[in-house]
Parts: C-alpha cells; sequence; structure tokens
C-alpha cells in the first residue's frame, strides 16, 4: 500500500524514525493515529509529495563517505563536533523531552521517573556541553591559531599553564557513560510488552542516543584528543625555543 493511504499509527510502527521525520514536519504522530498520511497532510496543509520524500529519505538514508575525521585538522574536528552539539540540543533532545512530556495516563513509576530524571539528565548534558567548548575546544583553538602564529605569546604562556589537554582527557573518560541512569530505569530500553506506541518510541530513540553519544565519545577519545595532545606538545617546543632565543 502506498504511505500516502497509510495509517500515521502504522507507518510508526513500521519505522519509528518517520516519527521523527513528521514531529519537525509539524505533525505530532501521537495527535492523527487513525488518520492516513494523506489525511494528516490536507489538514495541516502540507505537500504530501514532500513529506512522503522526506519520510523515503530518513527511511533509506544514502550512503555516505564517512568524514575523513582523522585527516582533517584539528578546528574542523571541532566544527564537526559542535555542529553535533548543536543538532543534539536543538533537534534529538526537544524531541525526546517533549515525547515524554505528552505521555498519556495511566502514570506509571517508570513514566514518573522518565519525566523527572530526563529534564535532569539534559540540564547536565548541556552544561557539560556548554563547558566543554567554552574550555576545551576554545583552548585547543587557542593551540591551532598559535602554530600558525597568530596569538599573543604571554596570553599563551598563561593559558598553557592554566590547561591541559591530558587532564581534559582523563576528566572526559569519567563522563563517557552519561546515559546510565536512564539506561537503568528503562530497563536497557526494553519496554513492556504492553507498552504503547509513544512509550516504545522514546525506549528506541533513547537507545539511538546513547548510540550517537557513544560515537561522539569514541571521536573525541580516539580523534581530537591526540591530535590536540601532539599540538600541544608541538607549541610547548615552540615556546621553549622562543624563550631560549630571548
Amino acid at each position: 500500500m502506498e504511505l500516502t493511504r497509510r495509517k500515521i499509527t502504522d507507518l510508526v510502527d513500521e519505522n519509528y524514525v518517520y516519527a521523527y521525520a513528521l514531529y519537525y514536519l509539524g505533525i505530532r504522530f501521537y495527535e492523527y493515529p487513525e488518520d492516513t498520511l494523506e489525511q494528516v497532510c490536507r489538514q495541516r496543509g502540507l505537500d504530501v509529495a514532500q513529506v512522503i520524500r522526506r519520510l523515503e529519505s530518513v527511511a533509506s538514508p544514502r550512503e555516505s563517505t564517512p568524514l575523513p575525521l582523522h585527516d582533517l585538522p584539528v578546528d574542523l574536528v571541532i566544527e564537526y563536533l559542535k555542529h553535533t552539539h548543536h543538532l543534539f540540543i536543538r533537534h534529538k533532545l526537544p524531541y525526546i523531552a517533549r515525547l515524554i512530556e505528552t505521555l498519556d495516563p495511566p502514570r506509571t513509576p517508570l513514566t514518573d521517573d522518565l519525566r523527572t530524571v530526563f529534564p535532569l539528565f539534559v540540564e547536565d548534558f548541556i552544561h557539560h556541553i556548554h563547558d566543554e567548548e567554552d574550555t576545551l575546544f576554545r583552548y585547543i583553538a587557542l593551540l591551532h591559531r598559535a602554530r600558525h602564529r597568530r596569538v599573543n605569546p604571554g596570553r599563551l604562556y598563561y593559558q598553557m599553564e592554566k590547561h591541559s589537554i591530558q587532564r581534559y582527557a582523563m576528566d572526559h573518560d569519567t563522563h563517557d557513560d552519561e546515559m546510565r541512569g536512564i539506561r537503568e530505569i528503562t530497563n536497557g530500553y526494553t519496554p513492556e510488552p504492553a507498552a504503547g506506541q509513544r512509550l516504545r518510541v522514546i525506549f528506541l530513540e533513547l537507545q539511538a542516543f546513547e548510540g550517537e553519544l557513544q560515537t561522539h565519545a569514541r571521536i573525541e577519545n580516539e580523534i581530537l584528543f591526540p591530535k590536540a595532545l601532539l599540538l600541544e606538545s608541538e607549541i610547548k617546543q615552540l615556546l621553549g625555543q622562543a624563550t631560549k632565543m630571548n
């Protein structure tokens, strides 16, 4: 059956990512469970052909060549990570939060826990992201500029006394399992057999988000920190040479 004649609830059951795509097209899947895609598009004034193209694109993403992050300079690796931060904070987390906020009754210990714990997780996560960008990323960017002689030596020396890539890397390891609490209260993202569709989608999104965080952490641990450590060592040598010349 073509997508236009299928019910929204059936589409989401087939592939939970449809729910995310529909959400950002203005369609809350849980508000139109018995309506077909064509009916909802008519109600919302949406071009059904464009909506279908969007659904098809998320259901069958094109094969893309992974970014050669190992080969990129450290400043571009940082830009990539900051872009990922933006997607997390502006898109993925608000979507999951909205699903949790609007969970249907009855209330259960699990849904109460989710309503309590997830906002706290988001608050801590956003604080961590901003702190990382304002300290670690800014320091690495300073080192990158210093390699090209675009930094005041006095300021550079002060910042290098204040910061340490090795210390940041060690601290980062202690924060790698940020979703442990959510994973525990959801029993490893395993819904009860009688769980409603929205809760099933929430669990799938939480599980996918944890996977994205793990990928993000690997990029930082395996690419960003090694590059930054080498860069910091290089700048220390340059500063040492400059001191001897003076």
